[in-house]
């Protein structure tokens, strides 16, 4: 039986990627609904090109609960002059943009995750329809790309650019280039617990030059979060040749992830209480954190112990927790790459 050729994405863009200048448009959904019967989703989108050169792909609002790089890339749209670019830049601050409106993780059309429905489906939901367009337009016109996240309202990260370790060294390399050059506090080498259907996966199996970042979190951001995030994206075209003049480097701290230790997940529901803030020590066998029971007085509280040396570099953000979330997440102090 002949395989069927793939749909056409039904998403259209209102800007031509191969225009010189500055446009703002929309990508735009077609989605019929009960108080819009031809209506649209409507994504912002900003390009910036003149002439030729690198493209540089920078998102935000994967997760609609996140907005360092949301607030961050608005200002860029605004603000970023074509006469500064050498190439190609492609700003989409708010990727799910039903869940970055929400102020929701999961978008409350179809309950996405968008960063889990790659390499989506032009037949699909809307989530998956939104992911087949990054997957099949927009990141094979990328050379690099940097993906902002948070730790939404759920986690509160150290602030961290972070790259992957691939099977292809030299591309590997280059991305960990870039997150030197973004000069967050801390710099990542990044374990993934859950990969499949990623953004960062479809880039990299694509060979794309692929950093994201983890900076603060708790639902909300701050004056230091947003200027980690504003530097960090000016720097990476700066590292990328697209933006004349270098980036500006600060110090940071190089971590690693070495494997599924560095994760603990709570086992009962109850209202948490840490032992150790962000970015203090952690001995393996020690209580990171403890989960006290809050159905009756006098029950001795949940023990959650580190499974490895390590710093605290995320934290369950919220006072209650549940079974299944994750409570605390460990890195190791390594040198620079």
């Amino acid at each position: 039986m002949r395989e069927q050729p793939m749909r056409p994405s039904p998403i259209s863009a209102t800007v031509d990627f191969e225009t010189d200048g500055i446009q703002h448009g929309f990508l735009r959904l077609p989605y019929s609904r009960d108080d819009s019967a031809w209506g649209s989703v409507m994504i912002p989108i900003t390009v910036v090109k003149n002439g030729r050169g690198p493209t540089a792909l920078l998102t935000g609002g994967n997760h609609g609960d996140e907005y360092e790089g949301p607030i961050a890339l608005f200002e860029l749209a605004r603000s970023l002059d074509p006469a500064e670019v050498q190439g190609r830049v492609i700003i989409v601050p708010a990727m799910n943009y039903p869940a970055f409106l929400a102020g929701t993780r999961t978008s409350p059309i179809d309950k996405g995750n968008l960063n889990r429905s790659f390499p989506g489906r032009p037949d699909g939901t809307v989530t998956e329809k939104i992911a087949d367009y990054f997957q099949r337009v927009l990141l094979p016109l990328a050379d690099v790309v940097l993906d902002f996240h948070s730790g939404g309202r759920s986690l509160d990260f150290l602030p961290f650019c972070a790259a992957h370790i691939l099977a292809d060294k030299a591309q590997e390399e280059s991305a960990f280039d870039f997150v030197k050059a973004f000069a967050a506090p801390y710099s990542m080498r990044m374990l993934e617990i859950d990969s499949v259907g990623m953004f960062d996966t479809a880039a990299e199996e694509m060979g794309k030059i692929f950093i994201t970042t983890e900076i603060g979190g708790g639902g909300s951001a701050t004056a230091g979060s947003v200027a980690i995030a504003r530097r960090g994206a000016m720097n990476v075209l700066r590292n990328a040749g697209i933006v004349e003049g270098e980036p500006e480097i600060l110090p940071t701290v190089w971590l690693d992830m070495p494997d599924a230790r560095c994760f603990a997940f709570a086992e009962d529901v109850g209202l948490v209480e840490f032992m150790a803030d962000l970015g203090e020590p952690v001995e393996s066998g020690a209580v990171v954190a403890r989960i006290h029971p809050t159905g009756r007085t006098g029950a001795k509280p949940l023990e959650i112990r580190a499974g490895m040396d390590g710093i605290l570099i995320a934290r369950h953000h919220p006072g209650l927790i549940k079974p299944g979330d994750c409570c605390a997440v460990l890195a190791v102090r390594i040198e620079e790459q």
